[in-house]
């Protein structure tokens, strides 16, 4: 960054945000998931995974297939890789859907989502990454219908350094920081445990087909 910007013009700035690409203002990292419905004998199923137990980010947690969205890396594309990579459900077995919806995580992180049609016959031959996946399932949909979740909340709050300028600001340390409360939803399936970020992604899913059913109910 030049320190010196007195020779800029108008047309400077013109030029140069006519080809920027906006990005965070801070450090950000992106995700991307793919949500699999697979149907079996006529029912709907979601396609879930077990994460390794010797993973260092949570170990034997359940989640959706996904991960890191590379740089320039499209995040549609990600989850598609992601899939194939954990799963060996390679891409030319998903059927994209669409764009499911798009979570924002208070600690420095977004969350896309996509949804794929996955035929039984790909999840019966899957080969699982086994340094990151211990096994993947499948859970109908009308279990999380017919159980529903228990929501929890998680206070978010700001914990400022001990030696922020607050004279040189302006301020006190009474100052009303920003705060969030961040859902912690949880569905107990008896054999699974389901909750937080994949629950979210999960109520999401059937926020959109339940809205989408009473539209055409009406």
């Amino acid at each position: 960054m030049r320190n010196d910007l007195s020779s800029l013009t108008m047309e400077d700035v013109r030029k140069i945000y006519r080809r920027h690409e906006p990005k965070p203002v801070y450090r950000h990292r992106f995700f991307s998931v793919l949500i699999p419905f697979i149907e079996k004998d006529g029912e709907l199923n979601l396609l879930f995974e077990v994460r390794a137990k010797d993973m260092k980010s949570d170990p034997g947690e359940i989640c959706f297939p996904g991960g890191h969205v590379e740089p320039g890396e499209d995040p549609e594309h990600c989850a598609l890789r992601e899939m194939a990579e954990e799963t060996g459900i390679s891409q030319d077995q998903v059927t994209l859907i669409g764009p499911g919806d798009v979570l924002y995580g208070y600690a420095n992180y977004t969350m896309y989502s996509y949804i794929g049609a996955v035929p039984y016959e790909a999840y019966q031959q899957a080969k699982i990454q086994e340094e990151e996946v211990d096994e993947l399932f499948l859970m109908p949909v009308r279990r999380f219908m017919e159980q529903g979740y228990d929501n929890y909340v998680e206070d978010v709050r700001a914990k400022v350094a001990a030696d922020f300028p607050y004279e040189k600001v302006g301020i006190d340390h009474n100052y009303p920081w920003r705060y969030g409360r961040w859902p912690i939803p949880v569905f107990d399936l008896g054999e699974r445990v389901i909750w937080g970020l994949t629950a979210q992604m999960v109520i999401s899913v059937l926020q959109t087909l339940y809205a989408a059913e009473e539209e055409q109910e009406e």
